[in-house]
């Protein structure tokens, strides 16, 4: 009787986790779901980010993406393990409160403290100008990814917001920029375009009915 009730307990607990996830969005997947292949490592769920918390909208460090942009990436990862190189993803679809987050973040001229390790010669004010954050970000359609390769050299850490975070940055390693390259190369075939000022960030370009969301990541 007492391992029939733990079994009990186990299935409901088990049910009672699965309906307390958040049905995504219309249209979109979760990439462990759908790309098991590909890591996840989702920097505004956590501290480890320019803000040093977590960022409001990520309730957990998932990866939602349209449904297109998630097949997209399947034919990337299976190119990329092709050359020996694994998928990692920080960042995919971004609630705009994240971006109003952001927004704050930048207008606190007393907020400094990941100044050394994020944007180190950079005014934080300048950011959205530079072009490193959208006010109106194509991760909030669910069509954008920050992507690397696990464990390879790229030259600048993710979210470095600094001029040799630039694709094309010539100041780099030989390595750096081939891993640059190869990402760039296998990304562009596969239907996403680059944002020149990061390495690291793709938006699909397959995709017509995207609308912005503020959807929590739960």
């Amino acid at each position: 009787m007492k391992s029939l009730r733990k079994a009990l307990s186990s299935i409901e607990n088990f049910w009672r986790g699965t309906w307390a996830r958040r049905v995504v969005p219309p249209g979109f997947v979760r990439l462990a779901e759908t790309v098991p292949e590909i890591d996840e490592d989702m920097r505004y769920a956590g501290d480890e980010n320019f803000l040093g918390r977590p960022v409001p909208g990520y309730g957990c460090a998932e990866c939602w993406l349209r449904r297109e942009v998630a097949e997209a990436l399947s034919k990337v990862a299976e190119e990329a393990k092709a050359l020996g190189f694994r998928l990692v993803v920080y960042d995919c679809y971004r609630p705009q409160r994240a971006t109003r987050a952001f927004i704050a973040w930048a207008a606190d001229d007393a907020d400094q403290a990941k100044k050394a390790e994020y944007y180190p010669h950079l005014d934080k004010r300048a950011i959205f100008a530079k072009g490193y954050i959208a006010k109106e970000s194509m991760h909030s359609l669910g069509i954008a990814v920050d992507i690397a390769f696990i464990g390879q050299d790229f030259g600048t850490p993710f979210d470095l917001f600094d001029e040799s975070s630039a694709t094309d940055y010539a100041g780099v390693s030989d390595e750096a920029r081939k891993n640059r390259k190869v990402l760039y190369d296998l990304m562009i075939k596969h239907g996403f375009e680059n944002l020149p000022q990061e390495w690291w960030h793709f938006s699909y370009k397959g995709v017509s009915d995207a609308t912005p969301l503020d959807v929590e990541i739960a």
